[in-house]
Order: structure tokens, then sequence, then C-alpha cells
């Protein structure tokens, strides 16, 4: 949980930065690549990663506007580009709380918990999908970015 808004705005950017370094590994003709058949493709969960800031943001009570249906990207430059001014509207609305507004309660996960526990785990449901996407970019046979570190491809 945060108790300051500024170490939640740091480890946002750093989440951010490595969630878009997996986006931009992608290439377009690998956005149905799938664990296997009927499971989360490459580019249902950069879709998705671009969207669940707004749903954990609107939770927190921050102001990050979903893409509207028929606005939503489809191929990596898209999606890269919607990531990126996702991720600066959640600092930019995070920017705009005290560290009091992360104690605040709100309604989240059918819980009662502290806005500072909602932005927690935006950034932990981001890694949790990064963490997927890697293998996926492996199985994909494109090159892993180091996102937490170096990757075989670095070595």
């Amino acid at each position: 949980m945060y108790r300051k808004v500024d170490d939640f705005i740091r480890d946002w950017n750093y989440s951010a930065a490595g969630t878009l370094k997996a986006i931009e590994a992608l290439e377009d003709d690998k956005l149905d690549q799938a664990i296997v058949e009927g499971h989360n493709t490459l580019g249902w969960l950069s879709s998705h990663l671009v969207n669940a800031p707004s749903f954990f943001g609107g939770l927190a009570g921050l102001d990050v506007p979903s893409i509207p249906e028929g606005e939503k990207p489809t191929t990596v430059k898209e999606l890269e580009e919607a990531y990126k001014k996702k991720a600066a509207k959640v600092e930019e609305e995070a920017t705009k709380l005290s560290d009091h507004d992360l104690e605040r309660r709100v309604e989240a996960f059918g819980k009662n918990m502290p806005v500072g526990q909602v932005l927690r785990s935006m950034i932990d449901h981001q890694t949790h999908h990064r963490g997927q996407m890697t293998v996926l970019i492996r199985q994909a046979e494109l090159p892993v970015p180091p996102i937490m570190g170096p990757t075989i491809e670095q070595a």
C-alpha cells in the first residue's frame, strides 16, 4: 500500500516504462499469439494493459478516461501511443493527490480499501499481465526486452 504519493508516482513510472517496452517488442503479425488456442493473446493483453488504468484509476478517484469502443488501438503503434497517453494521464492525476488521500477508503473488489492499496493493486495487475506477455513474446520468437533486468537476448 502506498502512503506517499511520490512513492506511487516513482513506482508507476518505472512499471509503465517496463510495460511500454513489452508493447514495443511486439509486431502486428504476432498479436494473435496465445499460449494455447482460446487463451489471452498478445493483442488482448496489450489492449487490456492500455485500458486497465482507467478501471483502477476510477476506483482510486483518478480521472483516467477509457478509450471509446470504436477508437480502441489495434496495431502495435496504436497500442504504444495509447499506452503512453494513458500512463502519462495516471501520473498527471496522481500528482493531484495528497498523501492523506491515499488513506481515504473506497469500495474496490468487494472490499473497503485505502486508495493507496488500490494504486498498489494497479501496479501489481500490470506486472502480472506483463509477465504473461514476456512468455508469449518469447513463444512468438520475438526478442524479450529487458523489463526488470537483463534477458537472454542481452547476454
